[in-house]
């Protein structure tokens, strides 16, 4: 059967499979993300330097290569601002700089590497092992905005008066990332602003826009055709919450049952589940016309962390963040996903 081809979910960097007290196995036959390595991922040299910048040639987007040119955390609107002062003062010789979007900044992220969770050839200086603001708000409650850490590459949602740090981005992309879905922006308080001139990830929507409609019912499956992805249009596997074990056993029993087809059916990795947040939803944070039923509000991905590989990340879909899960707790549900 042909496969389909993954347009804008990136590799997660997992090149490693372990089990669930965290100890390193052989990949053959686990269909981790460690053993699969599914998604779009880069030919060549990742990083190009340049003077003070560095042009990521997986995504087609240039960062500053200090990773913390502000020194100090700020708020969400003094990063704002601070942004709009690199660029007022052609800050590198570049006046487009603005936050990151959160699936811009994940970009970065490498499941395979801690402290910090950045590809090991990255030529990045001054990388803080905290949380950093992006342009994106989170739409369970806008007075918060997303923020990743990078020591392990968690992503979830800090009070806008808060401080944490920044890292600026510029250009378009190649066509590799998708947009977040968020079209709307607000100030610290939470109340809509006009998005003209904000930096806000609403106001630039940048990345791969959505098609129209986004998905498209095939039988028990839904096709994404966003991502090229195909997911069970039930979304969960079992009838509770489950073990990391247990979901991949509760994927290979769908499998062996052969009711879905010819189809080979695996754990998302962590940046699949992602794909499907719609930034400007909650409860579920998904596309508005999605057609899925029996959607839970968290569940677990093939990806490990390596930050500590006892535990695997897991998406929480009712407010869209990436976070953890212990792998022997019975913590989340099990969602299945094909490449064919």
């Amino acid at each position: 059967m042909k496969r389909r081809t993954i347009r804008t979910v990136l590799r997660t960097g997992q090149r490693r499979c372990y089990d669930s007290e965290g100890r390193e196995i052989e990949c053959a036959s686990t269909s981790q993300d460690g053993a699969l390595q599914p998604g779009v991922g880069c030919s060549g040299d990742r990083f190009e330097p340049r003077e003070g910048v560095a042009l990521d040639n997986l995504t087609g987007l240039m960062w500053t290569r200090d990773a913390n040119p502000a020194e100090f955390p700020l708020t969400w609107r003094e990063a704002l601002d601070y942004v709009d002062r690199l660029n007022r003062q052609k800050h590198l010789d570049f006046n487009d700089w603005r936050l990151p979007n959160r699936r811009e900044l994940r970009s970065l992220i490498s499941y395979q590497t801690r402290n910090p969770a950045l590809p090991e050839d990255h030529p990045f200086e001054n990388l803080f092992m905290g949380w950093y603001w992006t342009g994106t708000t989170a739409a369970i409650n806008p007075a918060y905005a997303w923020y990743v850490h990078f020591e392990g590459g968690r992503m979830f949602y800090g009070k806008k008066d808060q401080s944490y740090l920044l890292w600026p981005v510029r250009g378009s992309g190649s066509g590799v990332l998708a947009a977040t879905g968020q079209k709307r922006c607000f100030d610290s308080h939470g109340g809509v602003t006009p998005c003209s001139g904000s930096g806000q990830d609403g106001g630039f929507r940048a990345g791969v826009p959505w098609p129209t409609p986004r998905f498209e019912e095939a039988g028990d499956a839904v096709v994404d055709r966003l991502t090229g992805l195909r997911w069970l249009r039930s979304a969960s596997l079992t009838e509770g919450p489950v073990s990391w074990r247990e979901a991949f056993d509760s994927v290979k029993e769908l499998n062996a049952g052969g009711s879905t087809g010819a189809r080979q059916w695996r754990l998302p990795t962590i940046n699949e589940l992602e794909s499907l947040v719609d930034a400007d939803r909650h409860s579920p944070a998904l596309p508005e016309d999605h057609p899925f039923r029996e959607v839970r509000d968290a569940y677990w991905s093939s990806t490990s962390s390596a930050f500590e590989p006892d535990w695997a990340m897991a998406l929480y879909l009712m407010k869209g963040a990436v976070g953890v899960g212990q792998k022997k707790g019975e913590h989340f549900h099990a969602w299945a996903v094909s490449s064919d």
